[in-house]
């Protein structure tokens, strides 16, 4: 069988449901709604898995199911040289948020990553320690400011309501998805203007892993056909 995740809950889910609805693909829940298993109705040899977005990207790149659907700053964040462990099979034009850096509204002086970097430089000399971004998307954030030459900052962990950090001052700068940028502007932040790190969607994608049978080849071509997706 072809193991297919999708998001367990949530608007992710049923936008991924009706995406393949709309397509002549039936994705529902099997059993109660506790229950993570799935059926798919309009193809044979598929067979549906329902996890966590955030788990979607480890699976595919272990073999353990072979597509999946989940944002593309997931796939990024959580697989080293992802394009090398999983391909894009089609952005679903849904889930849409923007990975962004942002600085508080009362540094007039800051618009740019070339001001972030300056920014960063004063501040370790005067605090005597570095400036701190709070963000849970770690690899992004620090490939992102080594490939535009900021520097003397550091990383400091986020799991949740990181727009408040600089209100409560654990961080100096964030590093956060946002849709709106309204929770943002709310919080006192500001978007730097060269500050967009990855615009992410939910996205369709197959794993690398070698080991697939003809079958599970087979349903693949099926199912891309039927999506009319190479």
């Amino acid at each position: 069988m072809l193991k297919f995740g999708v998001p367990s809950k949530g608007r992710l889910m049923e936008k991924t449901f009706d995406w393949f609805g709309a397509r002549g693909i039936t994705l529902r829940k099997s059993g109660s709604e506790r229950e993570y298993a799935g059926a798919v109705d309009g193809i044979d040899g598929v067979e549906l898995v329902l996890l966590s977005a955030g788990e979607i990207p480890r699976e595919l790149a272990a073999g353990n199911i072979h597509l999946g659907v989940t944002g593309s700053d997931l796939v990024r964040e959580k697989l080293a040289n992802w394009n090398s462990r999983v391909a894009e099979l089609a952005p679903m034009g849904f889930g849409g948020a923007d990975l962004i850096i942002a600085v508080p509204q009362a540094w007039v002086d800051v618009d740019t990553l070339d001001d972030l970097d300056a920014a960063a430089a004063a501040f370790r000399k005067t605090h005597g320690f570095r400036l701190r971004i709070a963000t849970k998307y770690h690899r992004l954030v620090r490939e992102f400011l080594r490939e535009n030459g900021v520097a003397d900052y550091q990383l400091v962990d986020s799991q949740g309501a990181t727009e408040g950090t600089v209100k409560n001052e654990t961080a100096e700068a964030i590093a956060d998805i946002t849709s709106t940028g309204e929770t943002l502007r709310a919080n006192g932040l500001k978007i730097l203007s060269d500050g967009m790190i990855h615009a992410s969607q939910a996205t369709l994608f197959r794993g690398r892993r070698e080991g697939w049978t003809n079958a599970q080849r087979s349903s693949l071509k099926t199912l891309q056909e039927r999506l009319r997706i190479s």
